[in-house]
């Protein structure tokens, strides 16, 4: 039996970090939201901007990129909230821009390289290489659960 041209796919979210491109699952993304207004959160770790309120549910949002050591920047009338999830926790994730959907053969995914962009390899899934574009694939379960994540109140209470 053979399984040759049978080639998976994953459909992706692309969104935009400073200059380059990431892509979440569809599966794992809830819904795509404008930013507004955050109510912050004391004693939380530094990359939790706040949590907001999302048609009655309270959901915390992570600044990306502080979480990924990359240089703040103003909000501007592209910056996006992606709420997503990923085991139990639902959360959103500020991001540049939300640019489209993309389906992505699995053999165009290769591992991650050592670094890239300056953001830690364990927080990635993978790189797919699609004509001319580098497409960053994040690993959300690593991004969300690690350890100093769970440690927090918030998390613990709603995790």
């Amino acid at each position: 039996m053979s399984d040759g041209n049978l080639v998976k796919e994953v459909k992706v979210i692309v969104f935009q970090l400073k200059d380059e491109e990431y892509g979440v699952e569809v599966d794992q993304v809830r819904s795509i939201e404008r930013m507004q207004h955050i109510t912050r959160v004391p004693r939380t770790l530094d990359f939790v901007k706040g949590v907001i309120n999302l048609r009655g549910v309270v959901t915390p949002i992570i600044e990306l990129r502080k979480r990924f050591g990359i240089e703040e920047i103003e909000t501007t009338d592209s910056t996006r909230i992606i709420i997503v999830a990923a085991g139990n926790l639902e959360v959103g994730l500020i991001v540049d821009a939300a640019n489209d959907v993309v389906d992505i053969p699995n053999n165009v995914v290769e591992p991650p390289p050592e670094v890239v962009g300056g953001v830690e390899v364990d927080y990635l899934r993978g790189v797919a290489k699609m004509d001319k574009r580098l497409l960053i694939l994040l690993n959300l379960d690593k991004v969300l659960n690690s350890t100093e994540l769970k440690e927090t109140k918030f998390f613990k209470a709603n995790g």
